[in-house]
């Protein structure tokens, strides 16, 4: 089997985020930074190039290969925002409905501002994604 292309690395934080062009978009992952942060109680880390992850859990395929992810993340992307909110959305519908101006996929929620989505309730739901995958993956590594 292939190996994950994303995986956690010990490049900096700070020098990806301070890296970026863009100084809202610089703003908006330093304030997404706090809040994962803060959640998690968990440092930021780098996944690939690209992510910054907050916590560790461990998946299972249903053909039993297993992987490693961050309980939350983020991406500051060319488009947008990209916050990674991994238990998905299915059980959250009444949050959804207030969180703002965005778009998202399974697990991703796309914004071109943090300030386009209502923090309270991104706080919400991002605290219920960990409280539930801390539930369901209770052998989280720390």
């Amino acid at each position: 089997m292939a190996e994950p292309k994303t995986k956690q690395t010990t490049a900096s934080v700070e020098d990806f985020i301070n890296a970026v062009k863009d100084e809202t978009m610089r703003e908006d992952c330093w304030a997404v930074v706090k809040l994962m942060q803060g959640i998690t109680k968990a440092e930021p880390k780098m996944w690939g190039p690209s992510i910054v992850g907050f916590g560790l859990y461990t998946y299972k395929y249903a053909s039993g290969k297993t992987g490693d992810w961050p309980l939350v993340g983020f991406s500051p992307r060319k488009q947008n925002l990209t916050l990674y909110v991994m238990a998905g959305f299915d059980e959250y519908d009444e949050l959804m409905d207030k969180l703002g101006t965005f778009t998202c996929g399974k697990s991703c929620i796309y914004v071109k501002r943090l300030s386009d989505l209502h923090q309270p309730t991104l706080k919400k739901l991002i605290t219920a994604s960990v409280k539930h995958l801390r539930k369901t993956h209770p052998l989280e590594k720390k």
